[in-house]
């Protein structure tokens, strides 16, 4: 398993995801991040060291030491984290997570329609 102290699981065939990975490197300075495919060997290790379900490729999975956030918490985690200004946008917590969470879910369901997918995992 690699380690890692802020883990990235996203779906190594979504070219949403890619574009998130790639947003994320470029301003990832210190480099702190490691993506990682949720269909990959490394990826099915983390999901199941904390119990989610290993088929589940619909959700991004952030992990910071020895927790772990899924689908907009995620998201916004991750920006929370970036250098800049982008953890302004954690104030968007505020929005109650059952209404983040289906507008994440909504996207992540349509994501290969809008995005495209690739043929073979990037990750």
């Amino acid at each position: 398993m690699i380690k890692g102290d802020q883990v990235i699981l996203i779906d190594g065939y979504c070219n949403l995801c890619d574009r998130l990975a790639r947003f994320v490197r470029k301003r990832d300075k210190k480099k702190k991040f490691t993506f990682i495919s949720l269909q990959s060997a490394a990826g099915q290790l983390w999901l199941n060291k904390f119990g989610l379900p290993r088929d589940d490729f619909d959700t991004a999975v952030y992990i910071r030491g020895d927790r772990y956030f899924l689908k907009s918490s995620a998201i916004l985690n991750i920006v929370k984290d970036m250098e800049g200004f982008w953890g302004l946008f954690y104030v968007f917590m505020l929005v109650p997570v059952f209404i983040r969470d289906p507008v994440y879910s909504l996207v992540a369901k349509l994501r290969y329609r809008i995005f495209g997918r690739y043929d073979s995992c990037k990750y």
